[in-house]
């Protein structure tokens, strides 16, 4: 029997009475000692939750899971779902995000103890922080040791004093729940710096909900957008313009490990995705840098840690921070989520302090417990802690030491004792906290439902001045089967979480608080300074790769044939394909050894890392990896077959070049196909870039840096023809014709002819060609104009550097003189080819200067 055919035996025997009974036949019950999610504690009948999830399936539902996982996973790889793994050394730092088919359910009686919990350790939170900048009582009556707030490197004495907008310091807190097996529901930490997770749950909401919509439905799962929606509309009560708050989320950039999530954030809520060389800091105000100038900001969602905010008062070697930025904070001009200085909450140690913290602070016993927590800083508790390390988990007290977790369970007795030697040494350092085992809800595996254990991630959210609202939902994580740490950067997956209610489900989405109409037609996306540049070079970048494999395609077809080249054309073919780094500086001309020239070619191509050519090799396989990271620093505004489409032309060419390199004689014939291959794919990438892409005016610098390369190259290129003669040789003629990719059009146009008069015409003074000189100079000085009207009047003025196509005449350009040793001289044209290369690379001077660099921007300065 196939594994296909097994797979279906599983549901042969289901009737419409049955997907309960199914269930329970085809599940592994829980590991020992931990709860079953999926079953009612001490029975084999299902949790009222499941058996309800179950009854919605159906028998045609269950019948159809392995179809509904293939879609899910599908689904996740076209979303481009990823995240940054850097513990997987086997697959590399990126892969495609892990999501289980079913979910876990929460039911609303528990989900009411754990939103009554988690609101009232946000309010805690919230109070230490205006405490611990503040009065500090907490210190002062010993509440806290001081080794864990004045002695942890994540506490801020820049922010001692400060009073954030609106009174409140954390806006966004996200506390790791598990469920225990007694049924209650543990804190096990909280994240209060940059919490993550709220992107990747409502992806996977999205995802799952799709898989199983009549469950969904029926079940009355409470839905997400609301607290989303209060999210902002909170932070634009609290900042400083109030409605009018122009809201941005900083991320660290797109090798981080979430990066994903925030610009899947970015988007949704509608805010500008922005890095940090993107805002500066002006007369305590802070200004997000744009085409159009300076913009302010108002309020700023942070997705990196504190530490790395201010290279002026933090860490000096940041760049991901704006200089400047705690000064606006101080100044209270700005609404920052959260506010800087919480790493201090973040440590396990804290938790063993927070019941005593609370009283004091609220006047309320805990309503939500946290895990047994010593921290060994403490004499009597390293001492009570030593003889119980087999039997629980030993953490960093400080995160950013860089120590790892260890759970006792794990370490034979010769590794305990190791740690109890570091403990006694550094007591300080380490926390404690009591094992709990988690409990297991089920996920499909293609043939059983499988327990994992899992760790249940939630967020509470401010919706106003200290006042909070819990997000209906959680981001799951399950441990590999047979682990005990549920950890993505450990290899984990994730689950949604739906939570029941027992009222009427919130059907409240995003686009009810859109602006009116009008006030929509006006608005704008800023396109900020960073993404314009970057835009930019994705243009110079496509075009410089196609126009490098033009090239290599005509060098190997001339080398490679069997007919002896003329040497004019060897000598263009040489010099073309040197300016154009094809081959190195030092290979011989392609007239001395035809031979070593094409092998050099081949061999430059895309080298492997570690090869000698590694890092001096400029070609083809270079222009595709920076036009790579060029795109992925403007993910946000691709789509996502734009980016596959990237994706898959870098690596399918390094792929086939590695493959080519493999062999011991390098094969011509399959050095062309490598680039056939690459060329097809740059064309779907150009058909994205212009027909795909929004006419605004990051779009038009991704045009002009396009055409500034393109006038570059065809004009370097006709130059060297001129040069070396080879227009004159029939070859050479439709070399150069090739190049600029008219070959069909001057053959139809012009059929035998190979004269300069109608190379000149076409390639040269044709505005319909969008491959010759007029053309490309036209249609940047439209661009220009349209850029000068959405950015800058300066614009108009660069157009003007531009040559004029309107003053070119054919007879001039045709007209020719012979040099005294017999040489044809094109005086009229030559000027004009090296007036276009030069008026090319000003422009590209004078945009970086303008609109990436700001240094014309005095009056801009507030």
């Amino acid at each position: 029997m196939t594994p296909e055919e097994s797979r279906d035996s599983l549901f042969d025997d289901l009737s419409p009475d049955s997907p309960r009974d199914w269930a329970s036949s085809f599940s592994m019950a829980a590991d020992a000692g931990h709860r079953d999610e999926l079953r009612l504690p001490g029975t084999d009948d299902l949790a009222p939750t499941w058996a309800s999830f179950f009854d919605h399936v159906g028998t045609d539902g269950l019948a159809d899971l392995n179809r509904r996982n293939d879609n899910l996973q599908r689904q996740i790889r076209d979303n481009g779902v990823t995240y940054n793994v850097y513990a997987d050394a086997a697959t590399g730092q990126q892969r495609p995000w892990a999501l289980d088919l079913f979910p876990m359910i929460v039911s609303p009686q528990d989900w009411a103890k754990i939103e009554a919990g988690v609101l009232q350790r946000t309010r805690l939170l919230n109070a230490m922080m205006a405490d611990l900048y503040g009065k500090r009582e907490l210190l002062q009556r010993a509440l806290l040791p001081a080794a864990l707030v004045q002695g942890h490197p994540g506490y801020l004495r820049a922010m001692q004093g400060v009073k954030p907008v609106g009174g409140t310091w954390l806006h966004i807190v996200a506390f790791d729940l598990a469920h225990g097996p007694d049924g209650r529901w543990w804190v096990v930490g909280q994240r209060t710096q940059a919490p993550s997770g709220l992107g990747y749950l409502l992806e996977n909401r999205i995802a799952i909900a799709r898989q199983f919509p009549k469950a969904f439905a029926g079940m009355k799962v409470q839905r997400l957008a609301a607290s989303y929606r209060a999210l902002m509309d909170g932070i634009k009560a609290m900042a400083p313009e109030g409605e009018n708050a122009r809201i941005a989320l900083l991320t660290p950039g797109p090798y981080n490990e979430t990066y994903f999530e925030h610009a899947y954030l970015a988007r949704y809520l509608g805010l500008t995705l922005v890095e940090g060389n993107d805002l500066t800091v002006r007369d305590q105000r802070l200004y997000l840098k744009t085409l159009s100038g300076l913009e302010p900001v108002h309020a700023l969602i942070k997705r990196l840690d504190d530490e790395w905010l201010d290279p002026l008062e933090l860490r000096t070697d940041s760049r991901l921070g704006v200089p400047g930025l705690l000064q606006v904070l101080r100044a209270g001009n700005l609404l920052l989520a959260n506010a800087p200085g919480s790493a201090p909450l973040e440590s396990s140690a804290l938790l063993g302090f927070l019941p005593a913290i609370s009283r004091h602070l609220l006047g309320e016993e805990l309503r939500l417990p946290s895990l047994a927590t010593w921290w060994c800083g403490e004499d009597a508790a390293l001492r009570e802690v030593l003889p119980l390390l087999k039997d629980s988990v030993i953490k960093p007290t400080y995160p950013q030491s860089g120590r790892d977790t260890a759970m006792g369970q794990s370490l034979k007795a010769r590794e305990l004792d190791e740690w109890s030697g570091r403990m006694v040494r550094h007591p300080d350092d380490y926390t404690v906290q009591a094992w709990l085992p988690l409990s297991q809800t089920p996920t499909w595996t293609g043939e059983h439902l499988i327990p994992r254990s899992a760790m249940l991630r939630v967020f509470a959210l401010a919706d106003g001045p200290q006042s909070w609202r819990m997000l209906p939902g959680g981001l799951v994580r399950l441990a590999p089967r047979g682990q005990l740490m549920a950890s993505m950067q450990r290899g984990g997956s994730s689950a949604d979480c739906w939570v029941q209610t027992e009222g009427a489900v919130d059907h409240t989405s995003l686009l009810q608080s859109a602006p009116s109409t009008m006030a929509l037609a006006q608005h704008k996306r800023p396109v900020t300074s960073r993404a314009a540049e970057n835009l930019f070079w994705l243009g110079r970048y496509t075009e410089r790769a196609e126009n490098s494999i033009r090239l290599a395609q005509i060098v190997l077809t001339h080398l490679g044939g069997e007919e002896p080249n003329s040497k004019p054309l060897m000598a263009w073919l040489s010099a073309t394909a040197h300016e154009n780094s094809l081959v190195l500086p030092d290979v011989p001309a392609a007239g001395q050894s035809a031979r070593v020239f094409a092998r050099s070619l081949m061999a430059g191509l895309s080298p492997e890392p570690g090869s000698p050519l590694a890092g001096q090799s400029f070609s083809v396989g270079f222009n595709l990896r920076a036009l790579k990271a060029s795109a992925a620093q403007v993910r946000e505004r691709l789509s996502q077959e734009h980016w596959n489409l990237i994706e898959r032309t870098e690596a399918g060419f390094a792929r086939d070049c590695a493959e080519m390199a493999a062999d011991a004689e390098y094969a011509n014939t399959e050095a062309l196909a490598a680039l056939q291959n690459a060329s097809e794919l740059l064309a779907a990438i150009t058909g994205a870039q212009t027909d795909r892409m929004v006419r605004d005016s990051g779009w038009r610098l991704l045009s002009v840096g396009r055409h500034i390369e393109r006038l570059i190259t065809l004009s370097r290129a006709l130059q060297l023809g001129l040069e070396h003669g080879c227009l004159h040789d029939q070859a050479g003629f439709e070399a150069v014709v090739a190049l600029f990719d008219s070959t069909i059009t001057f053959h139809a146009q012009y059929q035998q002819r190979r004269d300069m008069v109608a190379l000149i015409d076409l390639l040269v003074m044709d505005r319909d060609n969008p491959r010759s000189l007029a053309w490309v100079v036209q249609t940047l000085r439209s661009r220009l104009a349209k850029l000068s009207q959405s950015a800058t009047p300066q614009d108009a003025v660069l157009a003007q550097g531009l040559p004029d196509p309107d003053t070119w005449v054919l007879a001039d350009l045709s007209n020719w003189q012979r040099h005294p040793e017999g040489e044809r001289h094109w005086g009229d044209l030559e000027t004009l080819l090296e007036d276009c290369e030069d008026a090319a690379g000003e422009l590209s001077e004078e945009i970086t200067r303008l609109h990436f660099s700001h240094a014309d921007r005095k009056n801009q300065s507030v």
